[in-house]
């Protein structure tokens, strides 16, 4: 067990402790990034949307044509036996499927043979403390340079990874990504805006990626009677809106009070963002 790593962890059928979890070298994750993942978060131990996660795990694992090793009931056994032996109340479960080791290197797919590789462990939920909160955060924009399947939840991330790097590297806790003068999400979150009360969220297309918390959010709004349009969202509406927020699983609902160096709105967290916080 490492402070962020509970033990157990789960690889392929087997509960170990993290220091004897091997793969081989050969694996395609780590020589290609072949493979998907999911992050679930728990709350006092209660998974939260386990359902939704585990397909969209499957439907990722259907995009990239890869046979999943477990059935649904199998993840779940694995996801609560992790959050039953962990250490912490709040958890985030990492599952990931690569597509196995050959015994060579080669762009194609391996025999069918070849067995996939599951992998899966709990670490404590980081989520943003009270004073990020009551502030919100900073964020800047960056071209988006990534592939055109940005709806698979895949491990590959190196263009997620460098844009939010440059957002850090600039004090900022997001990148929002610019594509063709539209904005599609985040680095590693979706984005939503507020103009004049109505809440926009763009739509789910291959070139973002659906969350689960984009789906709760858009539920929440409905069942409270809160106008909402989804559309694509142009870089002058961005700019001009009242609010902007980015939501994951991990970062929930968090405001994006300054982009790009320039003030969201008042500058502060917006009246929407507090009433679906709360």
């Amino acid at each position: 067990m490492t402070p962020y790593v509970a033990d157990p962890v789960f690889l392929n059928g087997q509960f170990k402790p993290l220091a004897e979890a091997g793969i081989s070298p050969l694996d395609r994750g780590f020589l290609y990034g072949d493979g998907v993942y999911e992050l679930i978060p728990v709350y006092s131990r209660r998974a939260f949307r386990i359902d939704e996660h585990i397909l969209r795990l499957q439907a990722t694992l259907d995009g990239i044509k890869l046979a999943n090793p477990l059935s649904t009931d199998g993840w779940k056994a694995v996801v609560l036996k992790l959050i039953e032996t962990a250490p912490w109340e709040d958890q985030s479960i990492y599952l990931q499927v690569t597509r196995g080791a050959d015994d060579k290197r080669d762009h194609a797919f391996p025999p069918l043979s070849v067995p996939p590789t599951a992998f899966a462990f709990s670490s404590p939920l980081v989520t943003t403390p009270p004073e990020v909160r009551a502030t919100g955060v900073a964020a800047i924009t960056v071209p988006d340079l990534r592939w055109s399947r940005c709806d698979l939840k895949v491990v590959s991330l190196l263009a997620n990874i460098l844009a939010r790097q440059q957002a850090v590297e600039q004090g900022c806790a997001e990148a929002l990504l610019i594509r063709d003068g539209f904005m599609k999400e985040g680095a590693a979150s979706n984005i939503f805006i507020v103009k004049d009360g109505v809440l926009c969220a763009p739509p789910k297309t291959h070139l973002m990626l659906p969350g689960i918390t984009y789906d709760l959010i858009l539920e929440l709004a409905e069942s409270h009677g809160q106008p909402v349009k989804i559309a694509e969202i142009e870089e002058t509406e961005l700019r001009a809106a009242d609010e902007v927020w980015m939501t994951s699983s991990t970062k929930e609902i968090l405001a994006i009070t300054t982009l790009d160096g320039q003030p969201i709105g008042t500058g502060q967290p917006g009246p929407l963002s507090e009433q679906m916080w709360h």
